[in-house]
């Protein structure tokens, strides 16, 4: 599927322009055969990226009580531990941009891959509550450049096939939130019954991605980014010259600021309330069933149901959004999923189990429309680059309190049914939001006023 992809990419993509070493080569001998070596490469890479940017936290998850009862965690500090996650993400996705111009965007991606395995192998072993946290934050660092430079990379390289990439893109990272959540507690059984050995295993996922973006990161085809020859990725085909791309990365970027389009704030805030919902699910869901009396290996399994139903909707969703004017009706639809699920794991949490887990699973995928969006609302590669930072950063920010918050009410209620009416009142405001966001506008237009 892969191959198939990246000829027809060849084919149809926006030459890189600038330091691209695969553009430079494209009117040699050779060239083209360059060209599609590097597309395939660079692929294989975003889809093992994407394999690695969930399972640092669905594997926890999948082991939370564990993780507590081994560290001496309250229900209010493991709600701390599953708001790291969008912490990071804030912190760190907003420097995403400004390293890709300095290192470029592969040798930044792959320097996260690497960071994910270290934090992934080190924090187990780290010992206590603080040694743990430092190890999850380094992972969550890797992940969070990595987050916002991946629709950047695909704006550049493959500018008419967004939405087919922004669907293979998430559905590796469905994959690999559901393969976690899946075997991390049957794996641990078969290799000993510790947490440490079922977490940690994970880094070897991670140290796989690293090898797809090791010749980006020593200069050759490398992809650009924002402020520079992604300036020159728009989606009229045909090359441009490094000076003229330049240029306009100088004229243009002092234009735009993401603070002044209304676009860009209903995408930041949507992206924000469907990251929290999402890191709620990750952190919370599996204990929600276990509490009512599931065993632990099914509340796994039904987690990692969740999480797959991303995987086939990580396609058909942003290739339906790409085709719709408006892709407010496909929020709309995601949000009813939702509420739907919630009223479930109130009414009757264990009876209809797979049920819920299923319509959580759909609601879910609105983090691939979401990312669809971002390519959608700039024309230019430097738009996309500051509105996934700004979306993003912004978004992950809003999704801090979240999780935090449902641990506390979780402990100092004695049960879910708080927890989950503060999840059904944040799906509202997500409808509309995300509705809003769904405008066919760009933010070029906005943020230039």
């Amino acid at each position: 599927m892969m191959g198939r992809m990246a000829s027809e990419e060849t084919r149809t993509m926006t030459p890189p322009t600038g330091r691209s070493a695969a553009a430079h080569d494209a009117g040699k001998p050779g060239g083209a055969a360059t060209r599609a070596w590097t597309v395939r490469l660079l692929v294989l890479g975003i889809v093992l990226s994407a394999l690695n940017l969930r399972p640092a936290i669905t594997s926890l998850g999948a082991l939370l009580e564990e993780v507590r009862d081994g560290l001496g965690m309250s229900g209010s500090v493991a709600g701390l531990l599953t708001s790291v996650p969008p912490l990071c993400f804030a912190v760190f996705g907003v420097m995403a941009p400004r390293l890709a111009r300095r290192f470029g965007a592969g040798a930044v991606v792959c320097a996260g891959m690497a960071a994910i395995a270290t934090g992934l192998l080190v924090r187990p072993y780290a010992g206590g509550t603080a040694g743990f946290l430092a190890g999850s934050a380094l992972a969550l660092m890797g992940i969070a450049v990595s987050n916002v430079l991946m629709p950047v990379i695909v704006k550049h390289w493959f500018p008419d096939r967004v939405g087919s990439m922004t669907g293979l893109y998430s559905m590796a990272l469905a994959l690999g939130t559901a393969l976690a959540a899946a075997v991390t507690v049957p794996l641990t059984d078969t290799l000993g019954g510790s947490w440490q050995t079922g977490l940690a295993l994970w880094a070897g996922l991670a140290v796989a991605a690293v090898l797809p973006w090791l010749p980006f990161v020593r200069g050759r085809a490398t992809p650009p980014v924002a402020g520079e020859e992604a300036a020159g990725a728009t989606q009229t085909p045909g090359p441009v010259s490094p000076s003229a791309s330049a240029e306009h990365a100088r004229v243009e970027a002092p234009r735009l600021r993401m603070t002044r389009s209304r676009t860009a704030w209903a995408l930041a805030v949507f992206f924000g309330l469907q990251a929290t919902a999402a890191y709620i699910t990750m952190g919370w869901m599996a204990q929600i069933f276990r509490d009512a009396g599931v065993p632990a290996g099914t509340a796994g399994l039904l987690l990692a149901v969740t999480m797959v139903m991303g995987v086939p909707l990580a396609l058909v969703i942003p290739r339906l959004a790409t085709r719709l004017p408006h892709q407010g009706p496909i929020v709309l639809a995601l949000g009813v999923c939702g509420l739907a699920g919630y009223a479930g794991l109130y009414l009757a949490p264990a009876a209809g189990a797979w049920a819920w887990a299923v319509l959580l699973g759909v609601a879910n995928c609105a983090f691939p429309l979401a990312l669809t969006m971002v390519g959608m609302r700039a024309r230019t590669g430097q738009g996309v680059a500051r509105l996934s930072a700004f979306a993003q950063s912004t978004g992950y920010l809003i999704s801090i309190p979240g999780p935090l918050l449902v641990g506390v009410l979780y402990q100092h209620s004695g049960g879910w049914g708080l927890p989950i009416a503060l999840m059904s009142a944040l799906m509202i405001p997500q409808m509309v939001v995300g509705f809003l966001a769904g405008r066919d506008r760009t933010v070029e237009d906005e943020a230039a006023r």
